[in-house]
């Protein structure tokens, strides 16, 4: 079995990260660890709220409730992007180009690289911001829908509208699909049309027992992995229609135990699979074989990241139960 070197936190871990070679643990408190020859802590927030990974400079953008959004480096050295006094940073998103996205209430700010800063206001509370891969363009989940804004382009948003209360939203790696978690136990998808003016088309992906709080797209982007059943849920995006007419694969099913949390291999069909009970298995896709990466222990896992090579994954629990796997033997 791969070795685990634990790291035993106080509360809950909201996100983890490889920056270079090193694993940060970001808790809901507001304090980053991170395990560069050592345990060394950072006081980032009085509350931590959001995280993203940004792969480009490959620093970790971080919102509290303190309203601020810091970048924090691999080196473990912090600065302030933006701030916004009393309000609660819910959202942070990592962009092309430097650009940085950030939400609170009803409105997504996006700052370029050159400190100017766009405001893009909805009609209700912003719940999941992400970039398209290419082109300086967001997506905004709301109530009803997804709202498309293009950050250098003046002008009206694109719609995506389905009724009911879209939480999260993510690009698929070629920008060709959009897709949402949403309040009910599902998944929303829309295959984006390359022709100006042309509908987006729908795509419904449900059957969840529970509400889907962890996607991960797989290395090539082919496949969507997603938590919220006792198995991975992993949709086939291969073909021009996504997974529409096709069943996803279940991947760890064990009995009644939910799986929480989802991380795809950065190179290889292999996701990594945490549950309710703090248990980790990685599956293949294709032959669906398992592989115990660590035993349970305390508190779901909320948290997992993949080192660049692959080589080891970091994992967080709700319970502070932190550490990383190292598959290298």
């Amino acid at each position: 079995m791969p070795t685990v070197a634990p790291l035993d936190l106080e509360g809950h871990v909201v996100g983890v990260a490889f920056l270079k070679d090193t694993p940060f643990f970001a808790e809901a408190s507001g304090t980053v660890h991170h395990l560069d020859h050592g345990h060394k802590t950072i006081e980032a927030h009085d509350g931590l709220l959001s995280l993203d990974h940004d792969e480009a400079s490959d620093s970790l953008l971080t919102g509290g409730e303190d309203g601020k959004v810091m970048r924090i480096s691999a080196d473990g050295s912090m600065s302030l992007v933006a701030e916004a006094p009393r309000k609660w940073i819910s959202q942070v998103a990592a962009g092309p180009q430097g650009a940085v996205a950030y939400a609170y209430g009803k409105t997504t700010h996006v700052r370029l690289a050159d400190g100017t800063t766009k405001d893009f206001p909805e009609e209700r509370t912003v719940e999941g911001i992400a970039f398209a891969p290419k082109g300086l363009r967001i997506a905004v989940a709301r109530y009803n829908g997804v709202s498309m804004h293009w950050v250098a382009i003046a002008g009206q948003p694109a719609d995506l509208e389905w009724k009911g209360a879209h939480t999260g939203v993510t690009f698929s790696p070629d920008g060709r699909f959009v897709v949402t978690s949403m309040q009910e136990n599902a998944l929303h998808g829309w295959k984006l049309d390359a022709k100006a003016g042309a509908e987006a088309r729908h795509m419904r992906m449900t059957g969840y027992p529970a509400k889907v709080k962890s996607l991960s797209w797989s290395a090539k982007g082919k496949w969507l992995a997603s938590s919220g059943a006792p198995a991975a849920i992993v949709w086939p995006f291969q073909g021009k229609d996504g997974p529409m007419g096709k069943a996803p694969l279940e991947l760890g099913t064990r009995g009644n135990i939910m799986v929480t949390t989802v991380a795809c291999h950065p190179a290889e069909d292999i996701v990594a699979i945490g549950y309710e009970d703090g248990m980790i298995l990685a599956a293949r896709f294709a032959d669906s074989k398992e592989v115990l990466l660590r035993r349970p222990g305390k508190g779901a896992i909320t948290a997992m990241a993949w080192s660049k090579n692959g080589r080891q994954l970091a994992f967080g629990s709700a319970a502070g139960d932190c550490g990383v796997v190292d598959l290298a033997g």
